[in-house]
């Protein structure tokens, strides 16, 4: 090659090179430019704010420059400012600030959506100390110390590492003004703040953008209910509303930032979790409770109507036909009267049958087994303990939630398959092991108590099969219908 060839492709290679550099320039400036809301208002009090954490954290500010408040003028003091006399409220750089923003902050000028979620489940997220999960959380998995007053001085390392970081914590200020590490951070939607509110607004909708179409997303609500006791994201996503959010998702997603979006207006199929639970209809207004829709409580060991503890306590809350009668005009956005009203026959049909089947007898069977003494008073130390809190926590659960969200497969085999097997494959033969070993000695009589029970349980028309004892007409129906299924496959 001559000079004067190589000396041309030198320059084109060099202009190749600084195109790309244009070109990287260019993109990035454009990722820059997508980022940076050209519209966001700095005010002069929150100036230096924003200048020193465009250097220390520059994520807290792209996230806030694309946020409304930015739009409008709303910036870190206007959250962040602290009162004389704040728990945690401290000096930094010649202000009065907290770390915390509370739903009593945001409720400065989110009045109502801060009032529908103090009123909500939601907001009692963190009172678990009493519950069976955090047993297993603070002593079974893990380890949390105690003074001789009882006093906690030491907490579980899986419970603040899991089971809070959903529930929430109940944050504590150390005396130099610090926040104390074994309950902050934290943004777990019933977290128990300094300030005496209870929950965390970002829980849903993230730090600093506070993005409606986050807070609207399935996994956002998937951040704590999925998982092998409440797989309500894994339901979704196996269901038809599922199935159909995501096969629009691209079409979807940019008016989900929109202040309103109603289902069968602005957009007419594939719901997401927020959907049906919270968002505005054309008959109903947009919600910050989360269960005002709910007309079941799928949670304990047998399910009941969701306003059934309030009304044996005495108390006036929204009725359970109420509550569903909300949600049946949400599904009739998209479905007919029949249809709705037939499905819910259906989900109702599942939740009685765990419940008479499995949920009641097993409840039955076991706390009669406490209460005699045949079970010592220690949580989980014996193996039926955990089969019961398999079949109702988890499989049961399962079971119900797949019902509630027209998720067959969790219904099915992750469900009541699943409850089936626990309960006559280990649940029953516990029971009988149990009752063998007490037979002979000074608990004799709770033992055959027991044996009473089970046996009239497994004698009842639900478990009798098990027996051996089906009907001869119900044998024969089922033979002939085995016999057609093999004919059928076998050509």
């Amino acid at each position: 090659m001559t000079l004067e060839k190589k000396q041309t492709v030198i320059i084109a290679l060099a202009g190749l090179f600084m195109l790309s550099l244009l070109l990287v320039a260019w993109v990035e400036g454009g990722r820059r430019r997508v980022l940076r809301a050209p519209d966001a208002v700095v005010t002069a009090e929150n100036a230096d704010c924003v200048d020193c954490h465009n250097v220390k954290s520059a994520g807290i500010v792209r996230q806030w420059e694309i946020s409304e408040h930015a739009r409008t003028g709303i910036g870190c003091l206007q959250c962040h400012a602290a009162e004389p006399g704040d728990a945690d409220g401290y000096m930094h750089e010649g202000t009065l600030i907290a770390t915390i923003v509370t739903p009593q902050d945001c409720g400065t000028c989110h009045a109502r959506e801060t009032a529908e979620f103090e009123a909500s489940h939601h907001a009692k997220g963190g009172e678990i100390l009493g519950s069976l999960d955090n047993v297993l959380a603070e002593v079974v998995e893990g380890f949390t110390r105690f003074d001789a007053q009882g006093n906690k001085v030491e907490t579980s390392a899986a419970a603040v590492s899991g089971c809070l970081q959903c529930h929430g914590s109940e944050v504590r200020v150390l005396e130099d003004g610090k926040l104390d590490p074994a309950t902050w951070p934290n943004t777990g939607i019933g977290r128990i703040n300094p300030d005496g509110s209870r929950g965390s607004c970002t829980a849903c909708h993230l730090r600093h953008s506070f993005s409606r179409a986050q807070a609207r997303a399935p996994e956002n609500c998937g951040r704590c209910h999925l998982g092998p006791d409440h797989p309500q994201l894994e339901v979704y996503q196996s269901s038809k509303h599922g199935i159909a959010f995501e096969a629009n998702r691209a079409r979807f997603e940019p008016l989900m930032e929109e202040k309103e979006w109603v289902p069968g207006r602005d957009f007419e199929q594939g719901p997401t979790c927020t959907t049906c639970h919270m968002s505005a209809t054309r008959t109903l207004p947009l919600t910050h409770d989360v269960g005002e829709r709910i007309s079941w409580t799928l949670r304990p060991a047998v399910s009941e109507k969701i306003d059934a503890a309030a009304a044996k306590q005495g108390k006036s809350v929204k009725s359970w036909q109420d509550r569903r009668g909300d949600m049946q005009e949400v599904c009739a956005s998209c479905h007919a009267p029949e249809w709705v009203g037939n499905w819910y026959e259906q989900f109702d049909n599942l939740v009685n049958l765990y419940n008479d089947k499995f949920g009641r007898p097993a409840s039955a069977l076991f706390q009669q087994a406490r209460a005699d003494g045949l079970l010592t008073p220690v949580e989980f130390d014996e193996e039926l303990e955990f089969t019961y809190f398999f079949l109702w926590h988890h499989e049961g659960r399962r079971a119900r939630h797949g019902a509630a969200m027209m998720g067959s497969d969790y219904t099915q085999w992750h469900g009541m398959y699943e409850v089936a097997h626990r309960f006559y494959m280990e649940f029953v033969p516990q029971l009988r092991e149990l009752i063998a070993h007490h037979r002979g000695g000074g608990k004799a009589p709770a033992a055959r108590r027991l044996a009473a029970a089970l046996d009239e349980t497994l004698n009842s028309e639900m478990h009798r099969w098990f027996l051996g004892k089906t009907s001869s007409a119900e044998s024969a129906a089922r033979a002939a219908a085995a016999a057609e299924f093999k004919k059928r496959y076998s050509q």
